[in-house]
């Protein structure tokens, strides 16, 4: 039994992440259109049928814009906390609305979903992994800092979404305002690559097999950047930079064999082997 996962879009322009098995599948964040939405799982030759349910991680627009029509279209069930539906300005249809609890495990299908605090400027925002045939995905994005639920979840995860979102001389010798500088960096704000590189040295599990790097800033940070600074550290880890203008390729992590491989379809390889990006905040 295996999971497959991609990144359909990341990045402070829109989030959306697929994790399925071979009957189910659920998204976590919904922030693009769901025109694109549909378009991007197509062309990995996914079918939004399997998608059973759409997890939200908190309020911002990057991470629900898209959810209302897809979820609408699809009829498909929102997970949303409470002060998060409340902060959201969202219009969903009653029946679809589901709410979760930090620590309380959701099962759709075979899959089991888990939500877990995280520091962010948001009201309620929440990260997650999700399970199932012994293997977990985490979804770890938005996050100031690393706090004691990131480190524990971060370190049982085979593959794992992760924030590597600016790189801290950029930000510092770049053209934003001091206080959005300090709002970036700050323990509500976002994760640095050299903050995301010292949880992937010092708490990933012996069996992490792939690891993507997500939510890259658009002008706080370079693909090849990120690229550089995890490359002499990966290991038998695939790394993947993930894109705020396309899909990744969609990936299949397994308990035994080769650690995952990417799906065959279409899309033209990415010019950078962990790559594809330029996008967060």
């Amino acid at each position: 039994m295996n999971l497959q996962l991609a990144s359909i879009n990341s990045g402070s322009n829109a989030n959306c992440y697929y994790i399925g098995n071979d009957k189910e599948a659920v998204l976590i964040d919904a922030g693009l259109s769901c025109r694109e939405t549909e378009k991007r799982m197509k062309r990995l030759e996914l079918d939004i049928q399997k998608v059973k349910a759409i997890f939200i991680s908190h309020e911002h627009a990057d991470h629900i814009a898209g959810l209302e029509v897809l979820s609408k279209k699809h009829q498909l069930p929102v997970y949303i906390t409470p002060r998060t539906l409340a902060n959201s300005n969202l219009k969903l249809e009653t029946h679809l609305i589901h709410s979760f609890n930090k620590n309380k495990a959701v099962n759709i299908g075979d899959l089991e979903i888990l939500p877990f605090t995280k520091s962010h400027d948001a009201d309620d925002p929440h990260s997650f992994t999700i399970s199932a045939y012994g293997l977990n995905v985490g979804v770890i994005t938005d996050i100031g800092y690393a706090c004691k639920q990131v480190l524990k979840h971060f370190a049982n995860c085979h593959a794992v979404f992760l924030e590597s979102n600016y790189c801290e001389e950029m930000l510092m010798n770049g053209g934003y305002p001091y206080h959005l500088k300090q709002r970036i960096s700050g323990d509500e704000g976002h994760l640095s690559n050299k903050q995301a590189l010292d949880l992937f040295l010092n708490y990933k599990a012996p069996h992490l097999q792939l690891l993507l790097l997500s939510h890259l800033s658009k002008n706080n940070n370079k693909p090849e950047v990120a690229e550089a600074l995890f490359a002499p550290h990966a290991g038998h880890v695939q790394i993947v930079v993930a894109s705020r203008d396309k899909e990744t390729e969609l990936f299949t992590i397994k308990n035994s064999g080769f650690a995952f491989k990417p799906r065959k379809h279409t899309q033209k390889k990415n010019q950078f082997q962990l790559s594809l990006f330029d996008g967060g905040i």
